[in-house]
């Protein structure tokens, strides 16, 4: 790779790495946020027999938010649900067929992510434009452009983080991998 183009997608990777550690960090708060409104919610049905009426509006919309805003943080510590059992076994006697492999499968995880994005985009814009929200009227009610929102952002995350890890994936710095995250005897093999 050159000079530039590698100090462009270091740039790129060093961005999108801490996006992605925000990101998540948001997510861990809005978990926090969500255990308190459960626990509200406890208290206030068998203390005083009020329960917190939008709770289960609530919960489902952090759901959505907790998933799509740590989504880019795990994928940029491979640590994505997948089966790698037989990719460590190729990787031991074929490692360069191995991370063509990884490459690969990296670039068609990158293209989905980008066909989430497309499709997600016109419904935040719709969402948007009309303030549709979901809940009960005069109950609890919220509106539906944040979560289309995240979605969009994190899958659009997640296409630039996939492609940075098909760009590099020859390089021996692991561009979009933290050291606290990194296998030192893996690391050796590639």
């Amino acid at each position: 790779m050159s000079t530039v183009l590698n100090s462009m997608v270091l740039g790129l990777s060093r961005l999108g790495n801490a996006l992605a550690i925000g990101a998540n960090a948001i997510g861990t708060l809005v978990v926090l946020g969500l255990v308190a409104v459960v626990n509200f919610d406890v208290v206030a049905r068998g203390v005083f027999n009020a329960p917190f009426l939008g709770a289960v509006e609530v919960v489902q919309f952090s759901m959505v938010l907790i998933v799509f805003l740590q989504l880019p943080d795990v994928v940029r510590v491979n640590r994505l649900t997948r089966s790698d059992g037989f990719l460590g076994v190729i990787a031991l006697k074929r490692p360069k067929l191995a991370a063509q492999i990884r490459r690969i499968i990296d670039t068609i995880s990158a293209v989905f992510m980008a066909l989430i994005t497309v499709a997600i985009w016109p419904e935040f814009v719709e969402m948007w434009e009309t303030q549709d929200f979901f809940g009960v009227p005069g109950v609890f009610t919220a509106p539906w452009w944040p979560v289309k929102l995240t979605i969009f952002l994190s899958a659009a995350l997640c296409v630039v983080i996939f492609a940075l890890k098909v760009i590099g994936a020859g390089e021996k710095s692991a561009i979009v991998r933290v050291p606290e995250h990194q296998d030192p005897e893996h690391e050796d093999k590639e």
